[in-house]
């Protein structure tokens, strides 16, 4: 194969990987927007019907479809341009490498240790608590907008912020690695239809920040002191104080080291079956 021959071959890959990203990202924000799948199923809709009026030789549907198919993205457009900007907003926030620092397994317990020692007695005292989890996505946004701290985690520190009579309690509070950023800050809310109208904006607002960025969402309802935790825009309601931790601790483990315990795990399993 030529130089030539290498580069064309290495430009058409560059472009089927780019295409397959774009996708990847409409499709991971499609499955988590109401909207969009509705939009989405209007799409194939038109297509279908485009086909079949096309082999049955349909003259004024597919002339009027025509004009759908021609002037229907601009429109889309202009219907859709909150939808659209969000998308863009969440594709700018991520960072392909992660940014978040990586916990050791100390500090990943120390982190733990902290929040549910607060947690158990927000829970006990029903007072309302909004703990966001920065990961991958960064929560830059969110943090100039709020009260900065920037402290050392600690059961103390997390009950005097929820405090009924603290000014920055009804705001959401933002975790970076082992130290807590900020805290009074605002979230959007989830306009997911599926939603029970029950749950207050609280709940809602770990939902909406959890749909646009891939952070950990810890809820503490007020009025019941039940227990959530929203991840992927999925919120995991009334969790039992050891369903909390555990999925606090799994989310939280680096994902290089669980592939490393599992190869750890299957090998003690082949070494213990030869011995």
């Amino acid at each position: 194969m030529t130089f030539d021959g290498i580069v064309l071959f290495i430009k058409k890959l560059i472009d089927v990987l780019i295409v397959w990203m774009v996708l990847y990202y409409v499709l991971k924000n499609l499955r988590k927007n109401v909207k969009m799948v509705l939009l989405f199923k209007g799409i194939v809709f038109v297509i279908i019907l485009k086909l079949v009026s096309d082999l049955l030789s349909l003259v004024t549907i597919s002339f009027l479809l025509d004009y759908v198919i021609e002037w229907g993205p601009i429109a889309l457009i202009i219907i859709f341009q909150p939808e659209i900007r969000n998308v863009l907003e969440q594709l700018g926030r991520s960072q392909l490498l992660g940014r978040h620092k990586t916990l050791t397994v100390d500090e990943r317990e120390k982190v733990v240790y902290e929040i549910m020692g607060a947690v158990e007695y927000l829970k006990k005292m029903r007072m309302g608590a909004l703990i966001v989890i920065e990961r991958d996505n960064s929560l830059s946004d969110y943090i100039e907008k709020s009260k900065k701290i920037y402290g050392d985690i600690s059961s103390e520190l997390l009950i005097t912020i929820f405090f009924p009579n603290n000014p920055l309690h009804d705001g959401g509070l933002i975790i970076q690695g082992d130290k807590i950023t900020s805290a009074g800050a605002v979230f959007p809310t989830s306009d997911n239809l599926r939603i029970s109208k029950r749950l207050g904006t609280r709940h809602r607002a770990a939902l909406g920040i959890s749909e646009e960025t891939d952070c950990i969402a810890l809820i503490v309802s007020e009025e019941t002191g039940r227990l959530s935790i929203a991840i992927a825009g999925e919120l995991n309601y009334n969790l039992t104080v050891d369903e909390f931790k555990l999925m606090l601790l799994e989310e939280l483990r680096p994902k290089k080291e669980v592939v490393v315990d599992e190869e750890e795990e299957v090998s003690d399993e082949e070494n213990s079956k030869d011995n």
